[in-house]
Protein backbone atom coordinates (compact mmCIF):
# COMPACT_ATOMS: atom_id res chain seq x y z
CA UNK A 1 0.00 0.00 0.00
CA UNK A 2 1.25 3.63 -0.87
CA UNK A 3 1.60 6.35 1.54
CA UNK A 4 -0.64 9.03 -0.11
CA UNK A 5 -0.26 11.66 2.47
CA UNK A 6 2.15 14.38 2.04
CA UNK A 7 4.18 14.23 5.01
CA UNK A 8 7.57 12.80 3.47
CA UNK A 9 8.51 9.28 4.30
CA UNK A 10 10.21 8.66 7.74
CA UNK A 11 13.42 6.59 8.22
CA UNK A 12 14.19 6.45 11.74
CA UNK A 13 18.02 6.88 12.90
CA UNK A 14 19.97 6.30 16.26
CA UNK A 15 20.24 9.71 17.77
CA UNK A 16 22.70 8.06 19.73
CA UNK A 17 25.10 8.11 16.52
CA UNK A 18 23.76 11.29 15.57
CA UNK A 19 24.86 13.53 18.76
CA UNK A 20 28.11 11.77 19.41
CA UNK A 21 29.04 12.50 15.90
CA UNK A 22 27.95 16.20 16.93
CA UNK A 23 30.41 16.02 19.76
CA UNK A 24 33.05 14.71 17.59
CA UNK A 25 32.48 17.43 15.09
CA UNK A 26 32.33 20.23 17.68
CA UNK A 27 35.74 22.20 18.59
CA UNK A 28 37.80 22.08 21.61
CA UNK A 29 35.38 23.93 23.69
CA UNK A 30 32.44 21.69 23.23
CA UNK A 31 34.59 18.68 23.88
CA UNK A 32 35.82 20.27 26.97
CA UNK A 33 32.92 21.35 28.42
CA UNK A 34 31.09 17.90 27.85
CA UNK A 35 34.30 16.21 29.53
CA UNK A 36 34.12 18.43 32.85
CA UNK A 37 30.02 18.38 32.99
CA UNK A 38 30.25 14.10 32.97
CA UNK A 39 32.87 14.60 35.21
CA UNK A 40 32.36 17.37 37.52
CA UNK A 41 28.95 15.46 38.36
CA UNK A 42 30.77 12.67 39.98
CA UNK A 43 31.22 11.51 43.66
CA UNK A 44 34.96 11.91 43.26
CA UNK A 45 34.47 15.39 42.53
CA UNK A 46 32.55 15.59 45.52
CA UNK A 47 35.25 14.13 47.64
CA UNK A 48 37.23 16.28 46.15
CA UNK A 49 35.23 19.46 47.22
CA UNK A 50 34.74 18.13 50.72
CA UNK A 51 38.91 18.31 50.82
CA UNK A 52 38.91 22.01 49.54
CA UNK A 53 35.67 22.43 52.35
CA UNK A 54 38.21 21.48 55.24
CA UNK A 55 41.50 22.71 54.18
CA UNK A 56 39.25 26.15 54.70
CA UNK A 57 38.14 25.26 57.79
CA UNK A 58 41.46 24.33 59.11
CA UNK A 59 42.54 28.16 57.78
CA UNK A 60 39.81 29.61 59.53
CA UNK A 61 40.96 28.05 62.33
CA UNK A 62 44.51 29.23 62.15
CA UNK A 63 45.98 25.53 61.57
CA UNK A 64 47.69 26.62 58.27
CA UNK A 65 49.36 29.20 56.80
CA UNK A 66 47.49 32.65 55.68
CA UNK A 67 48.35 31.83 52.20
CA UNK A 68 46.98 28.56 52.12
CA UNK A 69 43.67 29.86 53.39
CA UNK A 70 43.88 32.81 50.49
CA UNK A 71 44.51 29.61 47.81
CA UNK A 72 41.89 27.76 49.01
CA UNK A 73 39.71 31.07 49.04
CA UNK A 74 40.59 32.09 45.50
CA UNK A 75 39.68 28.55 44.68
CA UNK A 76 36.49 27.55 46.05
CA UNK A 77 34.85 31.20 45.56
CA UNK A 78 36.81 32.42 42.41
CA UNK A 79 37.83 29.54 40.05
CA UNK A 80 34.96 27.19 40.53
CA UNK A 81 32.20 29.58 40.96
CA UNK A 82 33.43 31.86 37.96
CA UNK A 83 35.27 29.73 35.27
CA UNK A 84 33.42 25.78 35.67
CA UNK A 85 29.85 26.75 36.54
CA UNK A 86 29.82 28.15 32.95
CA UNK A 87 31.92 25.77 31.22
CA UNK A 88 29.14 23.44 33.06
CA UNK A 89 26.30 25.24 31.51
CA UNK A 90 28.22 25.03 27.99
CA UNK A 91 28.31 20.96 28.81
CA UNK A 92 24.74 20.90 30.08
CA UNK A 93 23.49 22.83 26.69
CA UNK A 94 25.49 20.06 24.47
CA UNK A 95 24.36 17.52 26.33
CA UNK A 96 20.68 18.65 26.01
CA UNK A 97 20.99 18.68 22.42
CA UNK A 98 20.30 14.58 22.89
CA UNK A 99 17.37 15.37 24.12
CA UNK A 100 16.48 17.41 21.58
CA UNK A 101 17.19 15.07 18.81
CA UNK A 102 15.23 12.44 21.07
CA UNK A 103 12.32 14.51 20.97
CA UNK A 104 12.81 15.33 17.25
CA UNK A 105 13.01 11.61 16.26
CA UNK A 106 9.71 10.52 18.43
CA UNK A 107 7.82 13.32 16.64
CA UNK A 108 8.91 12.52 13.42
CA UNK A 109 7.97 8.88 13.95
CA UNK A 110 5.07 9.50 15.77
CA UNK A 111 3.94 11.79 12.76
CA UNK A 112 4.87 8.88 10.37
CA UNK A 113 2.28 6.24 12.04
CA UNK A 114 -0.15 8.83 12.38
CA UNK A 115 0.22 9.01 8.49
CA UNK A 116 0.46 5.11 8.38
CA UNK A 117 -2.68 5.11 10.41
CA UNK A 118 -4.60 7.24 8.33
CA UNK A 119 -4.07 5.52 5.50
CA UNK A 120 -5.11 2.23 6.88
CA UNK A 121 -8.00 3.80 7.98
CA UNK A 122 -8.77 5.05 4.60
CA UNK A 123 -8.35 1.90 2.99
CA UNK A 124 -10.24 -0.06 5.04
CA UNK A 125 -13.02 2.44 4.68
CA UNK A 126 -12.64 2.03 1.12
CA UNK A 127 -12.98 -1.80 1.74
CA UNK A 128 -15.40 -1.50 3.58
CA UNK A 129 -17.51 0.78 0.76
CA UNK A 130 -17.08 -1.90 -1.53
CA UNK A 131 -17.98 -5.21 0.43
CA UNK A 132 -21.22 -3.56 1.42
CA UNK A 133 -21.73 -2.94 -2.27
CA UNK A 134 -20.87 -6.44 -2.75
CA UNK A 135 -23.60 -7.66 0.33
CA UNK A 136 -25.89 -5.82 -2.17
CA UNK A 137 -25.53 -7.35 -5.58
CA UNK A 138 -25.43 -10.58 -3.63
CA UNK A 139 -28.82 -10.23 -1.56
CA UNK A 140 -30.17 -8.59 -5.32
CA UNK A 141 -28.85 -11.86 -6.94
CA UNK A 142 -30.01 -14.54 -4.47
CA UNK A 143 -33.58 -12.46 -4.28
CA UNK A 144 -33.44 -12.84 -8.25
CA UNK A 145 -32.55 -16.45 -7.60
CA UNK A 146 -35.28 -17.51 -5.22
CA UNK A 147 -37.98 -15.45 -7.32
CA UNK A 148 -37.04 -17.73 -10.11
CA UNK A 149 -37.11 -20.87 -8.14
CA UNK A 150 -40.33 -19.97 -6.71
CA UNK A 151 -41.73 -19.27 -10.30
CA UNK A 152 -40.27 -22.29 -11.41
CA UNK A 153 -41.86 -24.13 -8.40
CA UNK A 154 -44.95 -22.81 -9.19
CA UNK A 155 -45.03 -24.04 -12.77
CA UNK A 156 -44.03 -27.27 -11.96
CA UNK A 157 -46.06 -28.62 -9.25
CA UNK A 158 -49.43 -30.03 -10.42
CA UNK A 159 -52.15 -28.42 -9.24
CA UNK A 160 -54.46 -30.84 -7.67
Amino acid sequence: MENKTSLPRHTPRNVNYVHAAEIMAAGFNTRLAVWLTEHVGTMWTAYAFAIIATIGLLGILNLLSPIVVLLVAWLSQTFIQLVLLPIIMVGQNVLGRKSELQADEAYATTMKSYADIEAVMKHLDDLDEKIFALEQLIKQQTDSILAIVQESAKDTIPRV
